[in-house]
């Protein structure tokens, strides 16, 4: 087993958790890639392949518990431990009014954004409370809609909301375990979800504009910075975003 610590990234093959991946690699981290596209995964992997090693492929529809499980059986069974879990997987809906919303889409939001961040961070908890050294750290990966919506985001806003609970209920429920645990919250990082921004997107008054994005590496950047603290301190929230962006006094 390797003496390198060891980081789980949800959502690995794209966007904000492959950035993440990247950056923890080139810091030296062993990196657990997950997600449901093998082929994406190693992607990931590639892009770092000759000059940070520690990249750990394992296809994973975070929104199966039992696919969880074994995941994480697999981490232990390799690693003997989890330093990190980033809990970054996550899907949007389209934009259509509530009463428009299938049934069948607000559950597949349900499942991966909620019910799959809770599985992950179930059963890192389990591995962080009975490993030696105890405890590990959580990031949650939430949304500035988790503090105000977007038009016709009702599935995803919600999720997001909840996210905040459930960031509060770990870290008051597993600190005697030496696990902290942070939300990160991030507005207009530059990735595929975010390219309709670039083009206009609706507003609350009902206009159209197009919003201002960041660099996604200045999010990974700073998830790294957070995993490098010692477990006695914590960076409990954290809002990152495109300084132009809607955001205060959105709408």
């Amino acid at each position: 087993m390797s003496d390198k610590k060891v980081a789980l990234v949800t959502g690995a093959g794209s966007g904000i958790g492959r950035a993440t991946a990247l950056a923890l690699a080139k810091a030296g981290w062993d990196v657990v890639l997950v997600g449901r596209r093998p082929e994406a995964l190693d992607q990931t992997k590639e892009m770092l392949s000759d000059t940070a090693p520690g990249m750990h492929p394992m296809p994973t529809d975070v929104s199966q518990y039992a696919e969880v499980q074994a995941l994480f059986e697999q981490v232990k069974s390799q690693f003997g431990r989890l330093d990190l879990l980033f809990n970054n997987a996550g899907r949007g809906a389209p934009a259509v009014p509530i009463e428009e919303l299938p049934i069948e889409t607000w559950l597949e939001v349900v499942n991966v954004n909620l019910n799959g961040m809770f599985f992950c961070a179930r059963e890192a908890i389990r591995m962080m409370k009975d490993q030696h050294p105890q405890g590990g750290r959580i990031i949650n990966n939430g949304s500035i809609s988790a503090h105000v919506p977007r038009p016709y985001s009702i599935a995803y806003t919600a999720t997001k909301h909840a996210v905040s609970g459930l960031t509060k209920s770990i870290s008051l429920d597993t600190r005697t375990y030496r696990i902290a645990c942070t939300q990160i919250d991030i507005g207009n990082a530059a990735t595929e979800m975010t390219e309709r921004m670039a083009k206009g997107i609706l507003q609350a008054d009902g206009s159209t504009r197009v919003e201002p994005r960041m660099d996604v590496n200045h999010v990974a950047e700073s998830i790294v910075q957070i995993a490098g603290l010692p477990l006695e301190t914590n960076v409990q929230s954290m809002v990152i975003m495109a300084t132009n962006m809607p955001f205060v006094g959105r709408g």
